[in-house]
């Protein structure tokens, strides 16, 4: 029985070694693919001492054998009660702002003012508040400025080459419609619809019923006359995102970084473009909605169209990409069946927790605290004037925030074992932050400067 017993202690502990070996050195080997050297190298730190611990305790006496084996499966089973068994149940806010957001009135609409034109002193005339903080932004080199401190000519003629398409883009947001309208079902153009999002390059798609608090109140960019009141009257609103490369944001706030959102903007323009225009060649009205030539909030329609939820940096954050997305939205006339809102209260509670993105944030623009009332919503309200100012500085939109999010991990296994924790536990939740910190830093280094030669 003595030798039975020491037989089967050998194998659990050969069996301990063998899973904590395996499982070490798959992170391992995944973290040198996603370039994580910190990762990787604390990956071996760990598991090189656990397999040893393991075989060295087959030398050990049988009682001592057993002790080890014991607090292991002690520790597993503690493991899964704490980690795995749902906590921390919560109810996601869904309000909606109480007042429209005058388009003008954002950092992006009053970048464009021109010191001494009639609309740069109407504007500053309502807005003297703004005035000081807005003309300090334009007296740095600027956005994409080939003098800017983070910027070099081969980059920005990348990113340049991106926003010039997507300038071009803006006049063909809408056009006209087919005078035979399909008679398809409901449900039938609901598939097609989002079918045909992620056939022309959407990763996820939603829809949802538009709502006042979705739209401008005013025409502040794109196309139309600046300062025109909006009459958008759609129904519904099919919001969608496109993935941004997980290599080229780590790269933020250097230039490769605006070269990714350059290009994922394009992305996003595009397939809205390619959706509106096919929805009213069946016969509905259409009209996408593309950087630089908005008429709704994306990020809220998104949130609404059941894609994630407003992160603690003021963007949408996706349950497998976190903020690492760009969004693109078309309206429409087309009967459409809407998500359900469902709420991710747990991205919420990470959020609250995690805090990184704040600690990372070059122009500290991101709030540390809780959640505030702002418009009649409880969110995380970003300061965007300092924001896009350091934008001004360095040249690039920065996206240190979305680099540093742990929710912006490539979306595989490992990583979305890690997802379903979060999402199950509120326990799980800060031991997969202690981890990551652990793993990849509490201030992440960027990738570097250049990716370009």
């Amino acid at each position: 029985m003595g030798i039975l017993n020491m037989a089967i202690s050998s194998i659990i502990l050969v069996t301990f070694s063998i899973l904590i070996f395996t499982a070490g050195a798959a992170f391992l080997v995944l973290s040198l693919i996603e370039k994580e050297k910190r990762a990787a190298v604390r990956a071996a730190m760990i598991t090189v001492p656990m397999t040893t611990i393991y075989l060295l305790a087959l030398l050990l006496p049988d009682k001592v054998q057993l002790a080890i084996i014991l607090v292991s499966f002690s520790l597993m089973v503690i493991a899964g009660i704490l980690f795995f068994v749902p906590t921390r149940v919560q109810q996601a806010e869904f309000n909606q702002p109480t007042d429209q957001v005058d388009e003008r009135e954002i950092i992006f609409a009053r970048a464009r003012l021109e010191p001494g034109t009639p609309l740069y002193e109407s504007y500053y005339r309502d807005h003297p508040h703004q005035k000081s903080q807005d003309d300090a932004s334009r007296e740095q080199t600027g956005l994409l400025s080939p003098h800017a401190r983070f910027m070099d000519p081969l980059h920005r003629a990348s990113a340049v080459g991106s926003f010039s398409l997507t300038e071009a883009l803006r006049e063909a947001v809408d056009g006209p419609i087919s005078d035979e309208k399909n008679q398809s079902s409901v449900e039938d153009l609901t598939k097609t619809v989002k079918k045909l999002a992620k056939y022309y390059g959407a990763l996820d798609c939603g829809i949802t019923v538009l709502k006042p608090a979705h739209i401008y109140s005013h025409i502040g960019r794109g196309t139309g006359k600046y300062g025109d009141k909006i009459n958008l009257d759609h129904t519904f609103a099919i919001a969608f995102t496109v993935e941004m490369d997980f290599e080229m944001t780590g790269y933020g706030p250097y230039a490769p970084e605006v070269m990714e959102s350059a290009r994922q903007y394009v992305e996003s323009a595009r397939v809205s473009i390619q959706l509106a225009a096919a929805i009213r060649d069946l016969g509905f009205p259409a009209r996408a909605h593309i950087d630089g030539n908005y008429r709704v909030i994306a990020p809220l329609v998104a949130r609404d169209a059941g894609l994630g939820e407003i992160g603690r940096m003021g963007l949408l954050m996706t349950p497998l990409q976190g903020p690492r997305v760009r969004i693109g939205v078309v309206t429409t006339e087309m009967p459409l069946d809407p998500n359900s809102y469902r709420g991710e209260p747990s991205i919420l509670d990470f959020c609250r927790i995690c805090k990184k993105c704040a600690h990372n944030c070059p122009s500290q623009s991101i709030p540390k605290g809780e959640r505030e009332i702002s418009n009649g919503v409880l969110r995380w309200k970003i300061n965007p004037e300092s924001c896009y100012h350091y934008w001004t500085i360095v040249g690039t939109d920065c996206g240190r925030c979305l680099a540093v999010c742990p929710y912006s991990h490539p979306d595989n296994l490992l990583h979305n074992l890690v997802r379903w924790g979060i999402r199950r536990s509120g326990n799980f939740r800060r031991v997969a932050l202690f981890l990551d910190d652990f793993f990849y830093g509490k201030k992440p280094p960027s990738r570097g400067k250049t990716f370009l030669p």
